[in-house]
C-alpha cells in the first residue's frame, strides 16, 4: 500500500488498484471507474488496495466490492464512517466534513445526493441513477 500512496498524483490518473499482484490504473473522473469495476467487474475489487486522491461517500462502491484496504488523500467525514464501519481499512492525508466539485463552488453533485444515505445498498441506486442521467447528457450534447 505504501508505494501506491503517491501514485495517483505521479501517474496522473484517478484512482489505483493493487490486487491480484498488479497494480492497475484508472483515469476517470468521479466514481466513473469505481462504478465500472463495481457493476461489470465486481470479482476485480475483492480483497483490493485502493489510492484514490478523493473519497466522498459516493466511493463507497467499496463495500460491495469488498475491497480490503483504502488510502485518500483527501476523504469526507461520512465516507471515512461508512468505510470503517464496514470494516474496511482506511487512511488519509485531510478529512473533511463533504467533498467539493471539481469547481469548488459547491457540494460534489454525488456527495449531496448520497449525504444522508447510511448504507451502501442505499447509495449504488442513486449512482446508477446519476451515472446514467451524465451519459444522457453526454449523449445529447453530441447530437447539438
Amino acid at each position: 500500500m505504501e508505494k501506491m500512496i503517491n501514485l495517483p498524483h505521479e501517474s496522473g490518473s484517478s484512482c489505483v488498484v493493487e490486487n491480484y499482484g498488479e497494480v492497475f490504473t484508472f483515469h476517470k473522473q468521479g466514481v466513473a471507474d469505481l462504478y465500472d469495476m463495481v457493476t461489470n467487474r465486481p470479482c476485480f475489487l475483492k480483497d483490493a488496495s485502493i489510492a484514490d486522491k478523493v473519497v466522498g461517500k459516493a466511493a463507497t462502491l467499496m463495500i460491495p466490492g469488498d475491497v480490503k484496504k483504502v488510502y485518500a488523500q483527501v476523504i469526507s467525514l461520512s465516507a471515512l464512517i461508512l468505510l470503517r464501519n464496514a470494516r474496511i481499512e482506511t487512511d488519509f492525508r485531510n478529512v473533511v466534513p463533504f467533498i467539493r466539485n471539481r469547481f469548488r463552488t459547491d457540494w460534489c453533485p454525488l456527495e449531496r445526493r448520497c449525504y444522508d444515505k447510511k448504507k451502501s445498498e442505499e447509495i449504488l441506486p442513486l449512482i446508477k441513477d446519476f451515472m446514467k442521467s451524465i451519459k444522457e447528457l453526454h449523449i445529447q450534447t453530441e447530437w447539438v
